[in-house]
């Protein structure tokens, strides 16, 4: 849509000839060419972790010491929390006494088996007395491998209360305290693991226009988000389904480590293309509050009032502006 050409002519300033032919010292122009953007949307996107991860207790037992609280970041393997479970004290403590019982039940037959061998080899024992000897000697050797291997394994169960954390992430939610009493399997901790990503929900007329690839812009935080975008992304994936009429998104956006999961954030996308103008904004001035921008006519130039839509970023990061009126194209706009 063109200004009107009264208000146009209101703000028209010819400036002194410059002459027909271009000098070397001319600025340089810029000549107004249709081109194709994206028709961005405002909507509303919430941060959403991508993998939820529960840290789980190996053992039963009672909370003895909580290591971490909701908002903490953690590591991989990291110590969460540690379950006690006073039995397993008194499990070791008859363990150990089975294990110096067997330790002297195989002293006295390794005592008792160097006996039958001297007298054996004396001529004076027979070879009975050394295979009962031996035979008793490794059943109490073997008893002995039995309570060690059996301490071992209550040793293990103490070291598996400890809850280590399976993946590295961000705490969510801490369910349980100090004191608390545990079962096998129950969670102890919330992990958003593998970083965060955008939920779009939209309504469903823009299901045509949602293709994964699609470029997105994560706006300011606050009601002062604008298209000026401090991040940019794209979608990954988009959801077969519908629910409650809406069509589901994920997006991917870099550095939103910072966010609260669950936080809403006013987001860009593309709702389809359109024809518009596009120029480098150093060719767009202002004065007294309006957009100009400056036009080469022969022998001279002429500054005409333009309404201005939203900035352009072009594939090669320069900055553009859109124009809605005051140009058409094939006008050559000259750099002021």
């Amino acid at each position: 849509m063109r200004l009107p050409v009264a208000i146009v002519a209101l703000f028209f300033t010819l400036a002194p000839a410059m002459g027909a032919a271009a000098r070397a010292d001319d600025p340089p122009t810029f000549e107004i060419m249709t081109a194709e953007i994206d028709d961005l949307k405002s909507v509303y996107a919430t941060v959403r972790s991508r993998d939820l991860v529960y840290a789980r207790v190996r053992t039963p037992g009672t909370v003895a010491s909580l290591k971490i609280d909701e908002g903490d970041a953690v590591s991989q393997g990291q110590v969460l929390a540690l379950v006690a479970d006073p039995k397993i004290a008194l499990k070791i403590r008859a363990i150990d006494a089975r294990i110096v019982a067997a330790t002297s039940r195989m002293e006295n037959a390794k005592i008792e088996l160097d006996r039958s061998t001297t007298l054996r080899a004396q001529g004076v024992s027979p070879q009975s007395r050394v295979d009962q000897a031996q035979t008793a000697y490794d059943v109490a050797v073997n008893d002995l491998k039995a309570a060690q291997a059996e301490r071992a394994v209550a040793e293990t169960e103490i070291e598996e209360g400890e809850v280590l954390a399976p993946t590295a992430g961000r705490i969510l939610k801490v369910p349980v305290t100090e004191g608390s009493v545990v079962l096998a399997g129950e969670s102890i901790a919330t992990i958003a693991a593998n970083g965060y990503l955008r939920r779009l929900e939209l309504p469903v007329r823009y299901a045509r226009y949602l293709m994964v690839g699609d470029p997105l812009r994560l706006g300011a935080r606050g009601l002062g988000g604008s298209v000026a975008a401090r991040a940019e992304g794209s979608i990954t994936q988009v959801y077969p389904e519908l629910d409650g009429g809406r069509v589901i998104a994920d997006a991917e956006v870099a550095d939103l480590g910072g966010y609260f999961v669950g936080e809403r954030v006013l987001v860009w996308i593309s709702a389809g293309k359109r024809q518009a103008y596009v120029v480098p904004q150093s060719y767009v001035f202002r004065r007294f509050g309006i957009d100009y921008v400056r036009l080469a006519r022969e022998g001279g130039y002429a500054d005409a009032v333009v309404q201005t839509g939203r900035n352009v970023q072009e594939p090669d990061g320069r900055q553009s502006i859109e124009i809605l009126a005051g140009v058409a194209a094939g006008d050559r706009l000259v750099k002021p």
